[in-house]
């Protein structure tokens, strides 16, 4: 069984917040700046290479050969369980298990009721005051579908978010030392574990109709999830389901409402929202990197770098490369074609996109529907979340007009 260790640093290896970061003041004046005057660039303190080009970007996150998603082992030297650091071939036979499960058949079918959720959700928000859409929707919303999905009681939703938001979350320096970080990762990922045991164990006694009763059933070529790669599907899908989804939603409601007029024009030109949700997803991607590790010495970008070594590749920048969009610092609201990447890249394709996707729409189209006229609140700062490689804002308070 992996690590807690493994399983704490899932979507944020690197703990610490790059130095040009707090440099520059924005991890966006960042990029531009690196991809100008270092593109490949190591970093001694975190002690990892740093890619910052669309190219080189998607070279690292596609090329497995030389580019391993096995940044950790266990203790006993054999590759991690979990689904996203694992490598051809035994991340393809897994991926066809849980694929099994999670089909765009299957994802299709939760729009309704993701439009339920999202209704009941907006139901408790009176119109005529400004309202929060990541405290009052974007918050609760994935944790609602992924914890129904996964079989977990509407009371544990909160202990849910609560554990995610701490296994992705980024070293500050503010109020704990690295060391107190990790504990509280750790502890965090202790627990996850604890309660999916637990679910497992019913489910196994009891199937029903949730996502741990299907991948206990599902199989390829006569093999089936052990329970190690099942906890660490639960873990992911938790994790990445939750943030990447209700950092997506609040980041498409920054882009659709910081320029007037926008959010009007969408709700009256439907036909615009998924060319809107996907700019969104360039222009403010809910993951900004993800680490690698070089299989061997191999240059890139005119640097050699070394067997073993770890590369954190910059979506976030990739997706804001000059060289690759026309205006690649604006928001178009009907950019195409949009080849960012947001989801990621090759085999490491992010395997709930199209459920992420649906949340978005769903919940845009129903927020659309509802309040044509939203608007933000002017003069507000918003403030983002600490993590260096998950972008989002803590709250967004809009301005609603039904």
């Amino acid at each position: 069984m992996q690590s807690n260790s493994e399983a704490s640093a899932m979507l944020s290896p690197n703990m610490i917040v790059p130095q040009g970061v707090k440099a520059a003041g924005s991890a966006f004046a960042w990029y531009e700046k690196m991809r100008r005057e270092a593109p490949v660039h190591y970093d001694e303190q975190r002690g990892s290479w740093d890619v910052f080009r669309y190219e080189d970007v998607h070279r690292v996150m596609s090329d497995y050969k030389s580019f391993s998603s096995q940044t950790r082992r266990g203790a006993d030297g054999q590759q991690s369980d979990m689904l996203l650091m694992m490598d051809p071939p035994k991340h393809k036979k897994y991926r066809a298990i849980v694929n099994k499960a999670f089909t765009p058949k299957a994802v299709a079918a939760m729009e309704p009721r993701i439009a339920e959720i999202t209704h009941q959700l907006l139901d408790q928000i009176q119109p005529d005051t400004s309202i929060d859409i990541i405290q009052g929707l974007s918050f609760p919303l994935p944790v609602i579908v992924i914890a129904e999905l996964l079989g977990v009681r509407e009371e544990d939703r909160a202990l849910f978010k609560g554990w995610s938001d701490t296994l992705v979350e980024g070293f500050s320096g503010k109020d704990e030392s690295p060391q107190q970080l990790a504990a509280r990762k750790q502890q965090a990922s202790r627990e996850l574990y604890q309660y999916f045991m637990g679910v497992i164990e019913q489910r196994k006694a009891q199937p029903q109709h949730d996502l741990v009763s299907a991948l206990l059933a599902a199989e390829v070529e006569g093999e089936k999830l052990d329970i190690p790669h099942l906890l660490s599907f639960c873990l992911l899908l938790l994790v990445a389901g939750n943030e990447t989804t209700t950092n997506l939603i609040g980041n498409a409601v920054i882009c659709l409402t910081e320029q007037p007029g926008r959010w009007q024009q969408l709700a009256r030109n439907r036909e615009l929202l998924d060319t809107a949700i996907e700019e969104a997803l360039r222009f403010r991607s809910p993951v900004q990197g993800m680490v690698r590790k070089a299989v061997d010495d191999i240059e890139i970008g005119g640097q050699i770098i070394q067997r073993d070594q770890l590369v954190t590749a910059w979506m976030g920048s990739a997706n804001r490369d000059e060289q690759k969009f026309e205006a690649a610092d604006e928001y178009r609201i009907d950019r195409h074609p949009n080849p960012h990447m947001a989801f990621g890249m090759g085999v490491h394709f992010c395997l709930g996109a199209p459920l992420a996707r649906l949340e978005a729409r769903t919940a845009l189209n129903v927020l659309l529907d509802r309040f044509p006229d939203l608007q933000a609140i002017e003069g507000q700062r918003l403030e983002l979340l600490p993590s260096p490689m998950v972008y989002g804002v803590k709250s967004l308070p809009v301005q609603p007009r039904p």
